[in-house]
């Protein structure tokens, strides 16, 4: 395969977008990419579930719909059918940035109501998909870097959480650190042997290591028994509602969530050795962003919440060395049976915290990564130093600043309380209004 993408070596890949791994290696990698992304799938439905005290079969009804929907939204994205998906090794999945509206629409209207409005606000990413060669001159690598970047640092803390706390009443306050340590030792070993099948392996020797930690210890325990063998989805489950004024908080998170997608999409191509720039790149971007829509209208109609182009797999991608689409379709099976099949969902969900946490710590570490890479790779200059100061400055500041975010409007509050949002937003205007940005984007030569 040819490198297309000068910032990235092809000989840091084992298998390229388009290369077909034989079964074994193409199993293993699907295995850690489902590994590195499946909990954050079903976290935001567990959250809700808590906040609005849904029925535990409710509850797990969502968990199951949420892991059918990324595996919808896997297969769409790197099979591509027709203008429909990227072609990259994309991941899909239930996005974070939808709680705070879905909590007001819960509580205003119940299921009902969060998947009617959730179904409402999802042409946005289709409609927009097609005017895709003038967006990315408001998103160009620099202004998609940033965002990538506070993806990743923004939830790294969540990660933190995780690990710092004690796996047991009464166990040492390490003792969460030291499972996570675990993991990521594992993990840092396999890199460091240099042999394809352990980098190949990477995570999942992690996660393995970190569950045999806590079962030595005790602190691994069965979850409950499912409710029944196998789910089926069902078209509208609870029916449908709608709230005309609910539908701007929404069709704007939806615009957020374009703009995370961008990014990520972004550095996956950049990772695959693609070029990150020019009209097939646009395509790509298009494909994904008309998948996203596809997927959160599907979602919606079957039972879940919104979903989004994940930025794990990066992660993933940086550690295995593999690239290749085609184990996609893989990883939707393996997504679509923990769907189908609550017993196994359960034993994922079950994972305990220091190891998620552990390997949360790093995959989002080099997340934040990813986001470095295209804002290096942009040529960056003086007017660019001052735009990334600033985005990551207000980006991570604002947030930070609960009780000043309390006593402003709802509109402000709602664009200052997310980092990604305000963070993204004062890089999309200052790109804007700063001098010396105008060059179109596709126009971008590569790096020397």
């Amino acid at each position: 395969m040819e490198n297309e993408n000068p910032t990235l070596p092809i000989h840091t890949l084992v298998y390229g977008p388009e290369d077909r791994p034989p079964l074994g290696p193409a199993l293993l990698v699907a295995g850690q990419q489902v590994a590195a992304m499946v909990v954050g799938v079903v976290t935001p439905a567990l959250i809700l579930s808590g906040v609005l005290k849904f029925s535990q079969a409710d509850t797990a009804y969502l968990v199951s719909m949420a892991l059918m929907a990324a595996a919808v939204g896997t297969f769409l994205q790197t099979t591509r059918f027709g203008p429909v998906g990227s072609g990259l090794l994309s991941v899909t999945g239930t996005s974070f940035a939808f709680l705070q509206p879905l909590i007001g629409a819960g509580l205003t209207g119940g299921l009902p109501l969060m998947f009617g409005m959730s179904l409402a606000g999802a042409p946005v990413q289709i409609v927009l998909a097609p005017f895709m060669p003038k967006l990315r001159r408001l998103f160009p690598p620099l202004v998609s870097g940033i965002v990538v970047l506070l993806i990743g640092l923004s939830i790294i803390p969540e990660a933190m959480k995780e690990i710092v706390e004690p796996m047991a009443p009464g166990a040492s306050p390490m003792s969460g650190a030291a499972v996570a340590m675990t993991v990521i030792g594992t993990v840092l070993l396999t890199q460091a042997l240099g042999v394809v099948w352990a980098r190949l392996t990477g995570i999942l020797f992690g996660v393995v290591a970190g569950y045999g930690v806590c079962a030595l210890f005790g602190w691994l325990h069965a979850p409950p028994p499912a409710d029944s063998w196998i789910t089926v989805p069902r078209l509208l489950p609870h029916g449908f509602a709608f709230r005309a004024e609910l539908l701007a908080p929404f069709a704007f998170i939806y615009l957020i969530s374009l703009l995370e997608s961008l990014g990520d999409m972004t550095a996956t191509a950049q990772l695959s050795g693609l070029k990150a720039y020019g009209p097939e790149h646009s395509a790509r971007l298009r494909g994904g962003l008309l998948a996203d829509g596809i997927t959160s209208m599907i979602a919606a109609l079957f039972g879940s919440f919104p979903s989004t182009t994940y930025a794990q797999n990066n992660g993933v991608i940086q550690i295995t060395g593999v690239a290749s689409r085609h184990i996609g379709k893989w990883m939707a099976l393996m997504l679509a049976l923990l769907g189908l099949f609550p017993s196994v969902a359960h034993w994922v969900t079950a994972m305990p915290s220091a190891v998620l946490g552990g390997m949360a710590l790093l995959l989002f570490g080099l997340v934040s990564v990813s986001g470095l890479r295209l804002i290096v790779g942009s040529h960056l200059s003086h007017r660019d130093g001052l735009i990334v100061a600033l985005a990551v400055g207000v980006g991570l500041g604002a947030p930070s600043q609960p009780e000043w975010l309390a006593r402003l409007p709802g509109f402000c509050r709602g664009l200052l309380d997310s980092g990604v949002s305000a963070g993204g937003i004062t890089a999309i205007v200052l790109n804007l209004l700063l001098p010396g940005g105008h060059r179109a984007v596709d126009d971008r030569p590569p790096l020397p």
